[in-house]
């Protein structure tokens, strides 16, 4: 029997004579947790979707168990003990758990009917059996991403698992649900199932893998056992260069405390009307922090008129405006870099250069609207696109087609292009490289030496710590906590986050 459950040899792709993936390999050992690492485009989630069934290699062979395997669609894959759980959920939001388990191969009665207990009864036991608490009667739209997440493994479990593929598990959970997470995953490796586990995370690589694999621009860089290597030693692989894991230097706190306003804002939501500050100064970054559900999204969201408030007075450059819109925002100088690219930030079929201009073709368009300058667009897009470091043939590329942290430097590239002094960051790094987030972190401290305010939404705590000039802390959709200097630590922040104290 082979020591290798899986072995994918040589294995190339090309999209229209783009070189995805060239002459990579993997090899993951019985009942192992294999880490696969690299960059935002180094080929990770297209070898997933070859071993998964959703593409077909160009060159490269794939054994299972030791058999070679061809797999033509992911119900092949299926039925050859390979489970893949991708970032977007392939869940049914208006079906109850148990449905979703069974989904595609439902449980009839004797009269055709469905057999609902029964799915129930089955779920159930699956669900214990993973030591997972949720009642298979729960409609999926009513439970946490977690938990749908659980769902989804289970789901894959109920075959005849030899390999499962996680696919940033990790990205949205908060710690405590990593830890639920990687308990389950202990589980099924005691189980004998084996996974590639893909993550941003290094931290969780060395927290819950036994060997890691690094690819960088679709190549194959190598494979280590994870207690051998540094995070150093990782980052290097990943990125084949040193990649510093310092924050740049921040203003002193007096510095920025005696620069002016540039933004107040008073607002209520919700049903207390309890009023929430914010304060604002010309080259400052605001970091807001929390924990998730904390309301830190809701409220930049009333604040640019993407939510109702119950009142609500904002202060731009000292003279007070009205807000009622996004739109409304960006006619003052306020932009908002959403926490959902896909949804939010993009539009995924458009091109780079057509994203980049979304926010300005009112100021580029001539006529009344009727003609567009195309050119002064696209010197506007190749600025960003040289400025920023988008990985891409071409501007006219879809944004669809790229990858994570490319995206997410099309939706920064979108507000710079406008006169926006007052930037929103809403979990900026989420989902990309470490490469990525360096140069975003760069990005940050350059656009305050222009005196670009900025609000920085953030559940990565270093992040919270190592960019902010001054932190508020959030809980329960308060404002409990304003940290400045020294007080800016993760002791602090969390004693404030949970409850641990109050400000009064």
């Amino acid at each position: 029997m082979s020591e290798y459950v899986l072995r994918l040899i040589g294995i190339s792709k090309f999209f229209g004579g783009v070189k995805a993936l060239q002459n990579v390999h993997l090899e993951v050992k019985r009942g192992e947790i294999h880490a696969l690492l690299g960059e935002n485009g180094a080929g990770k989630s297209t070898l997933m979707k070859i071993l998964s069934g959703v593409y077909q290699p160009d060159a490269g062979e794939i054994e299972i168990e030791g058999n070679e395997a061809h797999f033509s669609s992911p119900q092949e894959a299926r039925k050859a003990g390979i489970g893949i759980i991708f970032q977007e959920f392939s869940l049914v939001p208006y079906l109850t758990v148990a449905q979703n388990i069974f989904l595609g191969r439902e449980l009839k009665t004797k009269i055709g009917t469905l057999d609902n207990k029964k799915m129930c009864s089955l779920a159930a036991d699956h669900l214990q059996d993973l030591g997972v608490q949720i009642d298979p009667k729960t409609v999926v739209n009513q439970l946490s991403i977690a938990q749908q997440q659980f769902i989804e493994i289970t789901k894959a479990v109920t075959d005849d698992l030899k390999i499962l593929i996680l696919d940033e598990p990790t990205a949205t959970l908060t710690p405590n649900e990593v830890k639920q997470l990687f308990l389950l995953m202990r589980r099924l490796q005691k189980r004998g199932v084996s996974m590639v586990f893909i993550s941003h995370h290094i931290d969780d690589v060395f927290e819950i893998a036994d060997r890691v694999t690094c690819l960088r621009d679709g190549q194959y860089i190598g494979t280590k056992e994870v207690r051998d290597v540094s995070t150093d030693q990782l980052i290097q692989m990943m990125v084949g260069r040193t990649v510093s894991q310092k924050f740049p230097p921040k203003s002193t706190y007096e510095t920025i405390l005696q620069r002016p306003l540039c933004l107040e804002a008073s607002l209520s939501r919700g049903k207390d009307y309890q009023e929430q500050k914010i304060t604002l100064h010309k080259g400052e970054i605001l970091g807001l922090s929390g924990l998730v559900g904390s309301g830190r999204t809701e409220l930049i969201r009333a604040l640019i008129g993407a939510e109702k408030t119950n009142d609500k007075q904002v202060l731009v450059d000292g003279k007070e405006v009205k807000i009622n819109s996004p739109y409304d925002a960006l006619h003052f100088g306020i932009g908002y870099v959403p926490e959902d690219r896909k949804t939010q930030g993009v539009i995924l079929p458009f091109s780079i250069l057509d994203n980049t201009v979304l926010n300005t073709l009112t100021k580029t368009a001539k006529f009344h609207g009727i003609w567009v300058n195309q050119k002064k667009n696209k010197e506007n897009c190749e600025k960003q696109r040289r400025e920023l470091s988008i990985k891409t043939p071409s501007v006219q590329q879809k944004v669809r087609n790229l990858s994570g942290g490319n995206q997410q430097k099309v939706v920064i590239a979108k507000w710079l292009t406008t006169d926006c002094h007052i930037l929103i960051f809403d979990e900026p790094t989420r989902g990309i490289d470490v490469g990525a987030k360096a140069e975003i972190y760069e990005l940050l401290r350059e656009l305050v030496k222009k005196n670009v305010s900025i609000i920085l939404i953030s559940s990565e705590l270093p992040e919270i710590i190592g960019l902010s000039d001054r932190v508020l802390v959030m809980r329960s959709d308060k404002i409990v906590a304003e940290l400045i200097g020294d007080a800016i630590n993760s002791e602090e922040i969390m004693r404030y986050a949970t409850g641990g104290k109050t400000n009064g």
